[in-house]
């Protein structure tokens, strides 16, 4: 599975962070089979929701721990058949959202497991969007709550058509099976959620702590702009440290320094982003690398670790400009 070039199929706005360069990364912790990210995205009607039949998991039956799936028993539906094995008490998943999860697929006829996020001890970030999962995965999962476990099947109508994947072995005649651990779900209203860290260094600015989904106030100090780059946390999460290579899921809201005027925000679209490190300006990259998932960050971006004399036309942004963002690191990808 390969991940997408931050410059394709991006939100408006977002285009100001990019670096130079246009080729896809590969985070190298993905597996080369099948995903639910590569199937077929083209719009078919909806399908029906039913109970079943649906294979019995027989080991793993705990949430998050690797399944194991017995073969499909006679002909599987050819509507959608969902069952939740385990509710969760979380947030409800709404389509457009952001879910991170642990699965495994497998082929309805033999068994044979052509995906499973278990084994790379990464769990999958993806939007519920149309062109961004196989359609099975938006219908299965949408009403469903984080913490649930949800195994269904798709036929290929929802999946990944009529050409199948001939590199996982996926024909196109095939029904899938998924067993789906729901670990969390994102969407614009999700913000940090650790502990608040003093703010008192008075050079630098202050970013309100708000835990609502709403943008949190910026306030740039009537001070000259550091020359090197800040990364501070404003609230500090417990999750994973983001290494230099990862992609992360962000809201993030961008002010300059001199003005405070505001020229960027994810709080403005109403719509999350996703992006490599690889991929966005020198201060966003290592002011990110090493923070914790949950956090919110300071970063203040002087121009060498920017745009410098090049900003991206029609930003707003002036040559040479200290830009001032709050992060929030919603999850690793």
């Amino acid at each position: 599975m390969r991940r997408r070039s931050l410059l394709i199929a991006v939100p408006a706005g977002l285009a100001t962070l990019a670096a130079c360069g246009d080729e896809d990364s590969d985070s190298g912790k993905a597996s080369d089979s099948a995903s639910p990210t590569d199937g077929n995205t083209s719009e078919a009607p909806a399908p029906k929701i039913v109970d079943g039949p649906l294979p019995k998991v027989t080991a793993g039956t705990k949430f998050d721990e690797k399944p194991t799936v017995d073969k499909g028993s006679g002909d599987p539906s050819d509507q959608l058949a969902v069952r939740t094995l385990i509710a969760g008490g979380g947030r409800t998943v709404a389509e457009g959202d952001y879910v991170q999860a642990n699965y495994l697929g497998q082929v309805w006829d033999t068994a044979k497991v052509f995906d499973n996020s278990y084994d790379r001890k990464t769990p999958l970030v993806i939007q519920l969007a149309q062109g961004s999962i196989i359609d099975g995965w938006r219908y299965a999962l949408t009403g469903k709550k984080a913490g649930s476990r949800v195994q269904f099947s798709v036929p290929p109508t929802w999946g990944y058509g009529e050409s199948g994947n001939e590199n996982a072995g996926i024909k196109g005649t095939d029904t899938l099976v998924f067993v789906v651990d729901l670990q969390n779900t994102f969407n614009a209203k999700s913000s940090a959620e650790g502990t608040d860290v003093a703010q008192d260094n008075v050079d630098v600015p202050k970013v309100g702590t708000n835990k609502d989904g709403k943008a949190p106030s910026i306030e740039v100090p009537d001070a000259e702009a550091p020359k090197d780059l800040v990364a501070n946390y404003v609230i500090e999460g417990d999750g994973p440290e983001v290494g230099a290579e990862d992609s992360v899921l962000v809201q993030y809201k961008g002010v300059l320094w001199d003005g405070g005027k505001e020229f960027d925000s994810t709080y403005g679209r109403k719509a999350l982003t996703s992006f490599s490190l690889q991929q966005v300006v020198k201060g966003w990259a290592q002011g990110l690398t090493g923070k914790k998932v949950g956090s919110r960050v300071l970063i203040v971006i002087p121009p060498k670790l920017g745009y410098g004399d090049q900003p991206p036309s029609g930003s707003g942004i002036k040559k040479d400009s200290t830009l001032v963002f709050s992060v929030d690191i919603l999850a690793k990808m």
